[in-house]
This record gives structure tokens, C-alpha cells and sequence, in this order.
């Protein structure tokens, strides 16, 4: 149902200080409970520096909403002092919908509040036509969540690759599925009922790691997602980079010294062309190793033993890692997060990146920590974020 706007405020400066300041607060609590559960409403205050009484409050009001419950376990403090209950995300109510939209798929799943996938499926293209793929992941999210009666969504999270504008909820343009102006949010809205939260996935895979991965804690990360898109994304004290109208991170025509690929854009040698899966494939079909455009056809040819599907894939991996290197000398991040299949699946390959990014900088340097299941993580992290972020306006009662 619409909502009615809602009336001007007669004195605006303090109490958007006073809700941005509530805001802040209810976040840092949460995501203390998410990270150290279970853990006494004490060592929140010590660790957040907010009262114990303002921890107390908010631990009672995410209670009552249903995040987070008091564990079975009596603890006793290590000096004098009463045994305590201390309080832990509760996993078992909520979900949230994650969409991927990649080139040849789309990858619908249900997450819970831990960023952990608790179901999947993957819905082939028939055509691009947006209302068709989003209308069938509608359908696809549909049938998830009807086969989890127990669990109540929370909201959507849509990630694509491509330009995507995170506050207008729309993929402003994706060039290899054609997309351009394409209203994801208020489409999805429409046919699932729920809050539809939408971002880019390079930037959705930067708050999941920060929120529940190997990256948590870092005070800068650099990502770059090289799939048959190619893009990145940057996080600096828990804020990711967006720009004007989330065009941030948009990396698919540097140029690539020495590179061979002709681009779309009429150039040769732009960075997508060159590490796109896409050309992967063609590659490893003209050398024999596959006859498919599936790019772990040539991990599984590699793991069996095939020569020539190796040096493809270490080839890959170190033109990835002059690109992280580039990337590094700009930003200078604290921690550099890949996601890339021969870095997640092969050691040799991760080898051939960090020799690539130089033996100095290659310990900050990983691959994607979800590396089962990177797009489906993708598109429900987006939600999540936004539950972290603000969690008493994402949660139900505030639907």
C-alpha cells in the first residue's frame, strides 16, 4: 500500500541528529551480537562505549522484534558479581531474498540473519527481456519461500553487474544483457509484497565480507569481482564508495597493457574483454579442452589434469592480479578481496595473482570468503546490510 508523505518537521536540525544518533546506535549493537555471540549486554557497552543502560534498551527492543534472544547458558563474571544471560543473534525466525541477475542466470536465494544461504536455485535465461527475468525470479523467490513456512522474509536484495543505482533501485545499464533504465526495484516490489533493496554486486560482496567474512574488521577493503562482468568496489571505515548515481567502481575499460581482446567500445584490450569469462571459454573451446561457455568446465579440466586449462587459468589469474595491483597503488587498501574462479578454486592460481600484486602487499590479498555460493550471498547481502545498517526501521514491524 502507498504510504502518505510525512509531515515537515518545525525544527529538522536536531532531530535528524537525534535519528541519525539512534540509528548509529542500534547498529553497532546488533552488529556487536553478530559478531561476538553470545556475549553479555556488558561487553557490548565495552566494546561499543555506549551506556549499559542504552545497551540494555536496544538488546530488549531487538528482542522484541525478534533479532536476537538470551542464550540458555548462565555466565559467570571472572571477578565478583551476579551470573549473567548474554544475548545472540537469533537465526531461526528471519530471512531475506537475495536476487542475482548474472549473464546467463539468475541466482534466487534465502539467506538468514548470519549471511548464510539456507536455500537456493538457479533460473537459466530464456531471453533477457527484464520483466521476464525478474517476473521468473519473483516466482523462483516465491516458491523458496514457500517451501520455508517457518521463516519470515524481511525483504529482497537485488545485485546485478553493470551500472546500478542503489538509491533510485534501478540497473542503470548492464551492456551484456542489454539492460538500460530498468526499474528492478519497484518491478520486484510489485510482485513479491516486500521491501526491495537493490546495489551493484561488487559492492554488495564489500558489505558481506565486512559483515561476515574474512574482511570484518578491516578498515579499508578493495574488491574486485572478475566474472563475465568485470568491476570493483571500495569500503572505507564501513562505507562503501558509491559516487553520483552508484557509477563508482566502474573498471570495465581500463586499458590492459599488451592486451589483444577488441571491445565492444571499439578499443582493444579493455580490462572486461580481457579477463571476461566469456573470453576464458572461447579460449580453453579453441585450445580443445572445452566444447561449453561454462567457465568451471575449465576449473574441472584443470583439477583433472589438463595442462592447457591450467595455463589458462594462471594466465587469468595473473592479469587479474596486475589489475589489483593498479588498484592498490590508487587506493592503498588495508585488505584486497578477489572474486575470480581460478583464485577461489586453485591454489596455484591465488600463487600467480599475489606474485603478480608483489611479494610486499601479497598477504592482504584473498579470494571471495563465499566461494560456494558468492551469488547468492551477493544479492541477499544487500538486504542485510540494510538490516545492520538501520536494524529497527528493517525490521517487521516496520514494514
Amino acid at each position: 500500500m502507498p504510504r502518505t508523505a510525512a509531515p515537515l518537521l518545525t525544527s529538522p536540525i536536531p532531530r535528524v541528529a537525534d535519528s541519525d544518533r539512534r540509528r548509529t546506535s542500534a547498529s553497532v549493537v546488533l552488529r556487536s551480537v553478530l559478531e561476538h555471540g553470545p556475549v553479555a549486554r556488558s561487553t557490548i557497552a565495552r566494546l561499543t562505549g555506549l551506556s549499559p543502560a542504552s545497551v540494555t534498551d536496544y538488546c530488549a527492543r531487538f528482542a522484541e522484534l525478534g533479532l536476537i534472544h538470551e542464550s540458555a547458558e548462565l555466565r559467570r563474571p571472572k571477578g565478583v558479581g551476579r551470573p549473567h544471560l548474554p544475548v545472540d543473534l537469533d537465526d531461526s525466525r528471519f530471512v531475506v531474498g537475495g536476487v542475482h541477475v548474472a549473464v546467463p542466470y539468475t541466482t534466487v536465494a534465502l539467506l538468514d540473519l548470519r549471511g548464510r544461504v539456507v536455500a537456493r536455485s538457479e533460473v537459466k535465461h530464456v531471453g533477457t527481456e527484464p520483466a521476464r527475468v525478474l517476473g521468473r525470479a519473483a516466482d523462483a523467490l516465491a516458491a523458496l519461500l514457500a517451501g520455508a513456512p517457518r521463516s519470515r522474509a524481511l525483504g529482497v536484495g537485488f545485485a546485478a553487474g553493470g551500472w546500478v543505482d542503489r538509491d533510485s533501485g534501478t540497473v542503470v545499464e548492464h551492456q551484456l544483457l542489454g539492460w538500460r533504465e530498468v526499474q528492478v526495484r519497484k518491478v520486484l516490489g510489485a510482485r513479491t509484497g516486500l521491501p526491495v533493496h537493490v546495489d551493484g554486486h561488487a559492492r554488495a560482496l564489500v558489505n558481506a565480507e565486512r559483515l561476515f567474512g574474512r574482511a570484518r574488521g578491516s578498515r579499508s577493503v578493495l574488491h574486485l569481482f572478475a566474472g563475465n562482468v568485470v568491476d570493483s568496489a571500495f569500503a572505507t571505515h564501513d562505507e562503501v564508495h558509491h559516487g553520483p548515481r552508484s557509477q563508482a567502481g566502474a573498471i570495465a575499460h581500463l586499458p590492459v597493457p599488451g592486451g589483444t581482446e577488441p571491445c565492444a567500445c571499439g578499443r582493444v584490450g579493455c580490462l572486461q574483454v580481457e579477463l571476461s569469462e566469456r573470453t576464458l571459454c572461447r579460449l580453453a573451446r579453441e585450445a580443445g579442452v572445452v566444447d561449453g561457455v561454462n567457465p568451471m568446465h575449465v576449473v574441472s579440466a584443470a583439477a583433472a589434469g589438463d595442462p592447457v586449462a591450467r595455463r589458462l587459468l594462471r594466465e587469468r589469474s595473473r592479469r587479474v592480479g596486475r589489475a589489483v595491483g593498479l588498484l592498490q597503488d590508487v587506493l592503498n587498501p588495508e585488505r584486497v578481496v578477489v572474486t575470480e574462479i581460478g583464485v577461489m578454486h586453485r591454489a596455484d592460481c591465488l600463487a600467480a595473482l599475489r606474485e603478480e600484486v608483489g611479494e610486499d602487499r601479497a598477504a592482504s590479498v584473498s579470494p571471495i570468503s563465499f566461494t560456494d555460493s558468492v551469488l547468492a550471498v551477493a544479492g541477499g547481502s544487500v538486504a542485510l546490510d540494510v538490516l545492520y545498517r538501520d536494524p529497527l526501521a528493517a525490521s517487521p514491524e516496520a514494514i
